[in-house]
């Protein structure tokens, strides 16, 4: 049991109640393991798979994985941390994102024991007379305890009456699918209780909660985020994938093996050592690379990666040590000279300008050849000019 209970304690945020978990876990039965997404992207990344590694560690224990797309949900749009009402998707949107999901899960999880769930299914049947007797399962006032609801009310940001919506829902998937064990960031944490109070009221076993961290992106400050271009997509191909994991700092690395890595914190903490010691972070970042990208491409293709890395980097005399500097953009981004310039690469965005036409600019070792080239915010990049100029550059 302590054995079990220190795997699914890894990287997690909080088990609510962990009492429950521990009696749940000693009734000797396969528990229903619920984990929501809703289709709002073609893609997953990285931050998506601290859950799916999470689910993949309970069917290691033999658990029964429910994972539900929100189609219903996704016509909602979660408001979750957002200050303004996000716009529904459309139901082709919906179906083509559902549609690479399910084949971006099985990268993770043993689709042989995966259940995939659809919420339009009982969501349509419930109809509207049954929306509207889930709505009057809980009030107004509860709804604005949830801090984006209620910095906003405060604020006097419009909230539509349908986001109100979202967490009922949300919560009445768990009482259709008769959930032990929901997962969720700790951005769910407020939906994930409704699941919680909704069992109780129909005399179900209410769930274990169970929230993990948000991954920080590339830029090691924000959540990882396609909108905010800071995240590595688990269908990137292999060199691109491997690249940007060497892109991320030395201390995000560590947050990386914790979340993202299957091997033994033990191991992982042996590591730490090691570097403490004196032995460079790149071998150990290589290692993750390694990891990660043979998990969602293959070994044959990692090893490739990394060659071609070292073929572009070290043979091209890239330092084992460089200048850290973090660039605040404006308005989310940077020209290419004004970059060079900031970070103290060239004495003026004119030099700059120069210096991208002469060809003696490289970005992650590519050589750039547009001077107004524009960079967005949220990510690393070792920037080269000529052939003693580095800097690893993160862009916020």
């Amino acid at each position: 049991m302590q054995a079990t209970l220190e795997l699914i304690r890894r990287g997690t945020h909080e088990i609510l109640p962990e009492t429950d978990l521990i009696r749940k876990l000693q009734q000797n039965r396969p528990l229903r393991i619920k984990a929501g997404f809703d289709p709002t992207a073609p893609d997953l990344h990285l931050g998506h798979t601290v859950l799916l590694n999470k689910l993949y560690q309970l069917q290691t224990l033999g658990h029964d994985i429910q994972f539900l797309i929100g189609d219903f949900t996704g016509m909602i749009g979660d408001p979750t941390g957002k200050n303004q009402t996000r716009p529904p998707l459309t139901a082709d949107e919906i179906a083509h994102n559902a549609e690479t999901y399910q084949a971006q899960v099985c990268k993770i999880l043993d689709p042989a024991r995966t259940q995939i769930l659809f919420n339009s299914t009982w969501m349509r049947e419930l109809g509207a007379d049954g929306l509207i007797r889930l709505a009057a399962r809980h009030t107004v006032a509860r709804m604005l305890e949830r801090d984006d609801f209620g910095q906003r009310y405060q604020n006097g940001q419009a909230i539509a009456i349908h986001e109100f919506l979202y967490p009922l829902v949300q919560g009445w998937d768990s009482v259709a699918m008769q959930t032990d064990i929901e997962l969720g960031g700790t951005d769910q944490k407020f939906n994930l209780l409704v699941g919680r109070q909704l069992q109780e009221q129909v005399g179900q076993e209410p769930q274990v909660i169970i929230t993990l961290p948000l991954l920080e992106g590339l830029d090691g400050v924000r959540k990882m985020s396609k909108s905010l271009n800071n995240y590595i997509g688990i269908t990137e191909p292999a060199t691109d994938m491997f690249g940007k994991l060497m892109s991320i700092s030395d201390d995000l690395m560590w947050r990386y093996f914790e979340l993202l890595s299957t091997r033994d914190m033990t191991e992982i903490d042996q590591l730490r050592t090691r570097v403490e010691a004196g032995m460079n972070p790149r071998d150990v970042k290589f290692m993750l690379g390694e990891e990660l990208v043979t998990r969602f491409h293959s070994t044959t293709e990692a090893q490739q990666a990394k060659a071609d890395f070292i073929a572009r980097f070290r043979q091209g005399t890239l330092p084992d040590e460089m200048p850290e500097v973090t660039l605040t953009t404006e308005a989310g981004e940077i020209g290419i000279a004004h970059l060079l310039k900031q970070a103290s690469l060239v004495a003026s965005t004119s030099a700059g300008i120069r210096m991208v036409r002469q060809g003696a600019v490289r970005l992650d070792g590519s050589k750039i050849t547009d001077h107004q080239l524009i960079l967005q915010a949220g990510v690393t990049l070792v920037c080269q000019v000529g052939k003693r100029r580095f800097a690893r550059i993160t862009l916020t």
